[in-house]
């Protein structure tokens, strides 16, 4: 999901390098929403839907709608995006394609309406005002501090990127075709209305964006209008249209979309590489040639029933052992999603705070829901004599400025962290167990190595002394 260059539509993405982080004014309203934990807030955010009832019945099933009569939360939702938010931001210097999309739906077609490359305001709001086009701003986790908190706190919940795109399209007009996405979305009106029409999936969870012909989706299975407080969700694959009815002076919505490329059939390509390259190791039959001319013929029935023998080997072996390890997927989340919100610009991690951890220290990991730890082959010594390092990676000093963004940084950088021998992977075990724990009782076999194991987690601000 990260650096994909498609945002939720199948819009592209392209243009300029991103300006240097810059912020929208923050708006100072007091959230309705539970930031006290992700569990918390996502529980919030559906409420008056349980989190039991949402995964039971709804989630990768069924849409679900939302619709509520809270003056509170119907104001807060408004401060997270507002059409005149856009002047302040195309001062900024926005662009064509990266950061905005102009669109309008003619004769079941999406028609482009971007001019040039920078965007200027006046033009913007003529083509808004004139031509009905809707403006679509992509991720504005980047300028909004509000959705960037709500979105990191989604990723520790799903585990997932969590994107964003907001919608803003004038009365009686419509911004895109009937077609489906590839995520699953949240919508949250934030100004005006919106009339909605979802129809029945004719992929179900599917992998790619697709326009759909109204002429092939049949009647719709749900027809709603949203306004500002509301929540809709649907599964990927979902096929659904939108426009603002008349009367209204316009329609602002936010879709914040998640698992993208997260699927069963992802993990396996992620895992199976890993699977191969250990049972090569231990039996020799991984490790015969296959049959001469094998890539020459189109008769391959020989390498059917050999491959299926391997398979049912790995499976048994998996079974076997409960070895399983992430690779790509994992690092992937971790190097692209967005830095805690709670760092603010991250100026406060640029040395290590509190007091030293010595072997008498009590001791606790801090953000725990931003890093990850692996085991994995030493990067740093041949492919002859690679050794397993317990890798620990972590999120702190990503940067908000490019998240979600074609061509980001994430795409080609090292997720940053720390390595260690494997003899310390169960030590990193409790560590990740425990609330608090003295560095006495960590399970390593000498008192400096325990030392070495806080102090380096401390240098890198992920613990501290209680």
């Amino acid at each position: 999901m990260s650096g994909d260059g498609t945002n939720a539509d199948g819009a592209m993405e392209g243009g300029p390098s991103p300006c240097k982080r810059v912020k929208a004014e923050a708006v100072d309203l007091a959230s309705p929403l539970n930031f006290d934990s992700p569990n918390a807030l996502f529980e919030s955010l559906i409420s008056p839907i349980k989190m039991e009832t949402f995964f039971k019945e709804y989630w990768e099933q069924k849409p679900l709608v939302i619709q509520r009569d809270d003056p509170l939360l119907a104001a807060y939702f408004q401060s997270l995006f507002q059409l005149t938010d856009l002047k302040n931001l195309c001062r900024l210097g926005m662009y064509y394609g990266r950061d905005i999309n102009v669109c309008r739906c003619v004769n079941g077609r999406k028609k482009v309406l971007n001019k040039g490359s920078k965007v200027h305001y006046l033009q913007l709001r003529k083509d808004f005002d004139q031509k009905r086009a809707t403006i679509q701003f992509h991720q504005p986790q980047r300028f909004k501090d509000e959705l960037w908190k709500i979105q990191e706190k989604l990723e520790c919940f799903f585990g997932s990127l969590v994107g964003s795109n907001v919608y803003i399209t004038p009365s009686e007009s419509q911004g895109l075709p009937p077609h489906y996405d590839d995520i699953e979305v949240f919508v949250l009106q934030l100004e005006g209305k919106k009339r909605w029409r979802l129809y029945q999936p004719t992929v179900p969870l599917a992998r790619e964006y697709s326009v759909e012909s109204e002429d092939s989706i049949g009647s719709p299975t749900h027809e709603f209008t949203l306004k500002p407080g509301d929540l809709l969700y649907f599964p990927r694959g979902t096929i659904h249209q939108a426009d603002t009815p008349p009367g209204l002076a316009h329609s602002t919505h936010v879709t914040i979309s998640t698992y993208q490329n997260t699927s069963w059939g992802d993990f396996l390509l992620d895992v199976i590489p890993g699977l191969l390259f250990d049972a090569a190791k231990k039996e020799v039959k991984f490790r015969t040639g296959v049959p001469r001319q094998l890539l020459m013929v189109d008769d391959i029935t020989v390498a059917t029933k050999r491959l299926s023998d391997f398979l049912r080997t790995l499976a048994d072996q998996l079974e076997g052992s409960g070895d399983l390890r992430s690779s790509e997927m994992k690092k992937d989340f971790i190097r692209s999603r967005l830095p805690p919100y709670c760092l603010g610009d991250g100026s406060s991690l640029s040395t290590p705070g509190g007091k030293l951890p010595k072997l008498s220290s009590r001791v606790r990991l801090r953000f725990k829901d931003y890093i990850v730890m692996m085991v994995e082959a030493d990067k740093d010594t041949s492919a002859e004599t690679q050794e397993p390092m317990v890798y620990i990676y972590h999120s702190l000093r990503n940067k908000r400025d490019t998240h979600m963004m074609f061509g980001n940084d994430s795409e080609t950088a090292e997720a940053l962290g720390l390595r260690f021998p494997l003899s310390y992977k169960d030590a990193l075990k409790q560590l990740w167990s425990s609330e608090i724990i003295s560095v006495k009782e960590l399970k390593l076999n000498t008192d400096a190595e325990k030392e070495n194991l806080v102090l380096a987690l401390w240098t890198e601000c992920l613990m501290e002394v209680t």
